[in-house]
């Protein structure tokens, strides 16, 4: 391994395992600091160093990509180059921290560094995702307004839609005049959704005139016939339905040839408003000017609307198409009902009766997403109806499409109708596995009913159904909190002799209910099994032990378990916890004792709990008590920050 590659591996490991694996996201933190000086990285660090470090190692974890690349430009000597914002701006692009990404791009503009166009791309791409469509268009217009050309159409056709999807229509129309000057492709994603919302508001000869123009590039490839529905779906929408009529034989004439659905469409509204004979008229039309709609051609394009966030589009196209009953694929059903059911249960019902009418069903992932979004809503009703429907066709036949069933009906809290698919089962001479033992005691803990829990446990290992660490977890930590810690205990040790390994939820939960029963001799065991197990385990729980003992008023025994820790465990981050504690308590003397005990055993790790102190009282409600301690220290003549605490004081 080459001495860079190796030195990069060393940095970007040693962050992570000293961050906290807990959290769903690992943050950084004033102590990340103290690890990388004791790496002594000074004399090596460059920006290639950097770049490599983020990109191999944190480019996944945004926060330690921010904290790191924000430490390196702190060292002497040490300036960044378009190779280390390169690699920040690629990991806040991936995890969308959009005020970040601004920040970052400040110092860009004020240090005169060029980036690659492709960096660009990575941001503009972000902000389209996560829906920040002006953010996007903003740096499309100053950073690409010169040489668009580098964009790339892909980019360019997807703002475009972004923009006229998000109601931006002077944005969006910038764009297009952009576009056509610099000679971008069209595609039908993005012309398509543009002209569609356009049409709206805009005059009809606008909107041919635009369609001219695109037209006269011999380079631009959309779909006329797709196009030609779009616009008459947007008059329609609009109560131009006279406009609409008047619009078929337009398109037509441009090679946007109408098909069954933009004649339906018409068609339709003229039924809408009464008026039979233009209805007859448009039927005529389609009669003999219309031709069918290919089915592979808008599954496509709803395919795409869905993978650029188009979702409102998609659902609208795909209720045209099923109001119509004009074929559609599976693949596309399925991700009509994934997809809108995130914005529109009802909508999605649709796609769903649609799908079952035709005699076929979703797949698996498409009833998980449906599931899902139906639980986000709190639509329940209609969630144990869609699983009653693809019942009676034979739709759960083995266990992964039961535990999907199950599941779902247990988050939502049908937990009768889950026993019941626990019965309908065992008729069926299918027996439940954990993943299904598991929903059921998570929702039995969930709703307070421990004894039908501990049930099915009993019924779960005399099936011959060992349980596993998730089903210790909800046992143990249910029976935690309300307080019946010996028979979380018992489980533990249960679970220790079925070589079961206890991880991160187990020994808090179990740490949390001993404090709370004041077991604290049984906590020490606890935790001293911990350390034995894996001393990074014991590590990550550590500050949650400490917070325990402290809730309970149990301070001094918190600081001598610090005092009593090996230095691959004990961490900043415990200690500030138990001076946070000590100053809301208003123990100021054993804070200032255990600061003392610090400072003689451990002086590189007092700057970096200072830091995170001082850090604390800009966010905390309450900071008299941590200034208390801050000034009874520095009275004291303790080296803690003393000019930044005189600052923050006046």
């Amino acid at each position: 391994m080459r001495p860079a590659t190796d030195l990069a591996s060393r940095i970007g490991r040693a962050l992570i395992s000293a961050s906290d694996p807990a959290k769903p996201a690992r943050k950084w933190t004033p102590s990340l600091e103290q690890t990388l000086h004791q790496l002594g990285l000074r004399s090596f660090l460059n920006p290639s160093l950097v770049a490599c470090v983020i990109d191999s190692y944190l480019s996944t974890h945004h926060s330690l990509s921010l904290g790191f690349f924000n430490w390196a430009s702190q060292q002497p000597n040490f300036t960044h180059s378009s190779l280390s914002y390169h690699s920040v701006l690629k990991s806040l692009s991936l995890s969308r921290q959009f005020n970040a990404i601004d920040a970052v791009l400040k110092q860009v503009k004020a240090n005169k560094i060029t980036l690659d166009s492709s960096v660009y791309r990575l941001i503009i791409r972000s902000l389209i995702q996560g829906k920040s469509t002006q953010k996007a268009f903003l740096i499309f217009n100053e950073f690409f307004k010169s040489k668009s050309q580098e964009v790339g159409p892909a980019i360019c056709n997807s703002l475009l839609a972004a923009l006229a999807s998000d109601g931006h229509f002077d944005s969006a129309l910038r764009v297009f005049d952009e576009m056509c000057q610099r000679g971008v492709e069209y595609t039908t994603i993005g012309f398509g959704v543009f002209i569609w919302k356009f049409c709206e508001n805009a005059e009809r000869a606008k909107v041919l005139s635009m369609i001219d123009e695109v037209k006269l590039r011999d380079n631009s490839a959309f779909n006329g016939s797709v196009i030609a529905v779009l616009i008459v779906h947007g008059l329609c929408k609009a109560k131009r339905v006279d406009e609409a009529f008047k619009v078929l034989n337009e398109l037509r004439i441009r090679e946007c040839k109408p098909d069954f659905i933009a004649y339906r469409i018409v068609a339709e509204e003229f039924k809408l408003t009464g008026s039979v004979f233009e209805r007859e008229a448009v039927l005529k039309k389609k009669r003999k000017l219309g031709v069918a709609p290919r089915t592979h051609d808008y599954g496509e394009f709803i395919l795409g609307l869905i993978s650029e966030r188009c979702i409102c589009e998609a659902k609208e196209l795909g209720e045209v198409i099923v109001s119509g009953n004009f074929p559609i694929d599976d693949d596309v059903l399925n991700a009509l009902i994934g997809s809108v059911s995130g914005i529109d249960p009802g909508s999605a019902i649709v796609f769903f009766n649609f799908m079952i009418e035709k005699g076929r069903v979703p797949t698996l992932l498409t009833l998980s997403n449906l599931s899902k979004n139906f639980c986000k809503h709190n639509k329940s009703d209609e969630l144990a109806e869609v699983f009653k429907v693809l019942s009676a066709n034979d739709y759960f036949t083995d266990m992964e499409s039961y535990n999907v069933m199950v599941s779902f009906l247990c988050a939502a809290g049908r937990l009768r109708d889950a026993y019941g698919v626990l019965q309908e089962m065992k008729k069926r001479g299918l027996h439940p596995d954990v993943s299904f033992y598991n929903s059921l005691m998570e929702a039995c803990c969930r709703e307070d009913l421990l004894r039908p829990a501990k049930k099915l446990w009993d019924e779960m290992f005399a099936s011959g159904c060992g349980g596993n660490l998730k089903t210790y977890n909800i046992l143990i930590s249910k029976f935690s909190v309300v307080g019946e810690v010996e028979d979380a205990m018992r489980l533990f040790h249960n679970m220790l002799e079925k070589g079961v390994a206890p991880d991160v939820t187990t020994y808090t939960s179990l740490l949390e209910g001993l404090c709370q029963e004041t077991k604290l001799e049984a906590a020490f065991e606890l935790f001293n099994k911990s350390v034995n197990q894996d001393v990074m385990l014991a590590h990550s729980i550590l500050s949650t032990f400490i917070l325990s003992l402290c809730r309970k008023g149990h301070f001094l025994v918190a600081a001598k378990l610090l005092r009593g820790l090996a230095t691959d465990i004990g961490h900043s981050d415990a200690h500030v916890i138990l001076l946070k504690c000590l100053a809301d308590a208003r123990e100021v003397q054993i804070a200032i004792e255990h600061i003392k005990w610090i400072r003689e055993t451990s002086p590189s790790m007092l700057q970096v709990i200072s830091t995170e102190l001082l850090a604390s009282l800009s966010s905390s409600s309450q900071p008299e008590p941590i200034l208390q301690l801050l000034h009874a220290l520095h009275e004291r003549c303790l080296d803690f920050e003393v000019g930044a605490l005189n600052g923050f004081c006046s």
